[in-house]
């Protein structure tokens, strides 16, 4: 399948685009998150649900990344939601420090040149340490706050410019791992296995559903763009489906202010809403993730508690 920055809905079947729509929170759709499209009907209202038929066929083209929406339009997003994406170059070097310090040296994956970078053409060596195997960088978590279209994670394009980006040149958190899923998983299976492991292993929030989606599809691409590097092929529908899947679980919707999904409860589109409706909180709105290594489910507020007492006892 061949991606081009603005992605064709179309090009998804209907299993892996509804895949791609779920919020686990909620077992229901992720909502739009903005006005932007309320002028298309009112099937588009921010609260409610982004469905499959109102993005694909005549509509395939409704969701557009940043870069090629109206400039006016990138304007209002800024003012109302402060909506700012971070150009390649400012990633790369701060996931560059992240790297530094776990590799204890600089210019692992590439040295960087002003505004650009040069990617390295080596092997990556990894330090002479029992905790600092590739299998242990494949599986460091790694989260982006407010994601947007998750340039912080994959890099296939620069969310400010709208260039393009090679496989062999991507910065994100999630190309680094694939670059080092591809130089060192030996076998069809074991590259499958530990692609699946990275995959688990980034994590992304984000309040608008378009870019959420935008978000979800850039990972999801990606996926595709380092299985036909390393395996001279394309996904199968089930591999697809595992990845959407992941995806759909570690990129959520929410507001990062209360942790709760955007408006705390989503609304179907024939569903009466008062204002009462719209201001009333509920518990159970708190956002969902999954810890794919413990098998279990957990509150991202829980997440973040557990973080601050381990912090608390150091």
């Amino acid at each position: 399948m061949a991606f081009t920055i603005d992605v064709d809905e179309d090009k998804w079947s209907k299993k892996v685009l509804e895949t791609l729509l779920i919020d686990r929170t909620t077992n229901r759709n992720i909502i739009w998150g903005t006005d932007d499209y309320e002028i298309l009907g009112k099937e588009y209202y921010s609260h409610y649900p982004i469905l499959f038929s109102l993005i694909t066929g005549d509509n395939s083209n409704v969701i557009q990344p940043r870069i090629l929406k109206t400039k006016e339009n990138q304007g209002n997003r800024t003012k109302e939601k402060a909506e700012v994406f971070t150009p390649s170059w400012v990633c790369n070097a701060q996931n560059n420090l992240v790297d530094n310090a776990w590799f204890e040296k600089t210019s692992v994956f590439n040295v960087e040149n002003g505004k650009s970078w040069i990617a390295t053409t080596d092997k990556i060596e990894f330090p002479h340490k029992k905790n600092k195997t590739w299998q242990k960088y494949v599986d460091e978590r790694r989260l982006e706050i407010t994601c947007g279209e998750a340039p912080y994670l994959v890099s296939r394009y620069d969310t400010v410019t709208g260039k393009f980006i090679d496989l062999y040149e991507r910065i994100g958190i999630l190309d680094r791992k694939m670059r080092v899923v591809n130089e060192n998983a030996i076998s069809e299976d074991e590259w499958l296995k530990w692609s699946e492991r990275a995959f688990q292993s980034v994590y992304g929030f984000e309040f608008q559903g378009d870019s959420l989606l935008i978000a979800r599809e850039n990972l999801l691409i990606s996926y595709c763009d380092y299985m036909q590097e390393r395996l001279k092929r394309e996904p199968e529908e089930k591999e697809l489906l595992r990845i959407a899947k992941i995806v759909s679980w570690n990129l959520w919707q929410m507001d990062g202010l209360t942790y709760t999904i955007p408006y705390s409860e989503p609304t179907e589109p024939n569903e009466q809403m008062t204002l009462f409706d719209f201001m009333k909180k509920e518990e159970n709105a708190l956002c969902i993730i999954k810890d794919w290594r413990a098998r279990k489910n957990i509150t991202f507020q829980d997440l973040l508690n557990k973080e601050d007492d381990a912090n608390e006892r150091k």
